[in-house]
């Protein structure tokens, strides 16, 4: 069995609801909800790409033609740019359109879990690693998360998971690993347990929604029961393939937006905002002055 063979493709899972951000996503996919100017899910597509992948496996459900939009060409607005000399903006435009054939989109007819969303890619990764990339975990520094996985899966091969670390009090909240043997750019995973009470945690390392599976997890997950939620869970598929086949982490020297969460989204936003040239110095004034009238008000009641 290889488990170095190169990684291509790249599984976003886009099927969820995004009930959380009802009423704005009654008619919307919460993966278009824009960070600034950009969609939540072009940052993932292009954290991806800079990484080295190749093709993109979108899993989607009802109602998320917009996605499938987003990722094809439009001739009348470029050309309608094009001729308002909006050259910028066409450039723009061209550099995230992918590439003939370079993207491919698959249903999850039913909202089973993510498992059950990686499950549902099998027969366009077929028999080789992948990368997954959850949209809605929104990775804030100098490099993408993904491009630092592929480094440790360069010398580890295998299946490889991102992490982060959590205050300790907060690991009830997330998929937690055991930390074993440092190796080059990580470590080697021990264990793995879905939010695990404060007593019971084996250490403060989190799963950011960034992993590199081999595709003996399809197999697994076929077999897999439900569990939390009554969903078929990507993490207790993971238990089972690490029986098999063996699992490192790479700490993430950036921080994670959990997009899908009404407070990451906004902080998600005031971070990207302040990192740009064209806004940043503007937006890091307002949020003075609106820090400012919040403590007066609090001050005043």
């Amino acid at each position: 069995m290889d488990l170095r063979k190169t990684v291509r493709k790249a599984v976003i899972p886009v099927a969820g609801n995004g009930t959380r951000f009802l009423p704005a996503t009654k008619a919307m996919p919460k993966e278009m909800l824009t960070i600034v100017d950009r969609p939540v899910v072009q940052y993932a597509v292009d954290e991806a790409r800079r990484a080295g992948i190749e093709h993109i496996v979108f899993v989607t459900s009802r109602n998320k033609h917009s996605i499938e939009d987003h990722f094809d060409d439009t001739p009348e607005l470029i050309s309608a740019l094009e001729s308002s000399g909006k050259m910028k903006q066409v450039s723009e435009l061209e550099a995230m359109l992918p590439t003939a054939g370079s993207v491919s989109f698959t249903r999850q007819q039913a909202p089973l879990g993510l498992g059950h969303a990686v499950w549902c890619a099998r027969d366009l990764i077929g028999n080789e690693p992948f990368a997954l990339l959850l949209p809605d975990m929104l990775c804030y520094g100098a490099r993408g998360c993904m491009a630092g996985l592929m480094d440790l899966y360069s010398v580890s091969g295998g299946n490889v998971l991102g992490v982060e670390q959590c205050a300790p009090e907060e690991v009830s909240s997330y998929g937690i690993v055991a930390k074993g043997d440092a190796v080059q750019h990580g470590f080697v995973v021990t264990g793995m347990v879905e939010k695990p009470p404060v007593s019971e945690a084996p250490s403060n390392f989190y799963l950011n929604g960034r992993y590199i599976l081999q595709p003996e997890i399809f197999d697994v997950l076929a077999k897999q029961t439900r569990g939390a939620g009554n969903e078929i869970q990507l993490t207790d598929a993971m238990r089972t393939l690490a029986t098999q086949q063996p699992f490192h982490a790479h700490p993430y020297a950036g921080k994670t937006f959990d997009c899908g969460s009404k407070h990451g989204f906004i902080e998600a936003n005031v971070a990207f905002a302040l990192d740009r040239d064209d806004i940043g110095d503007a937006v890091y004034e307002s949020l003075k002055e609106m820090v400012m009238m919040h403590e007066s008000r609090i001050q005043a009641a």
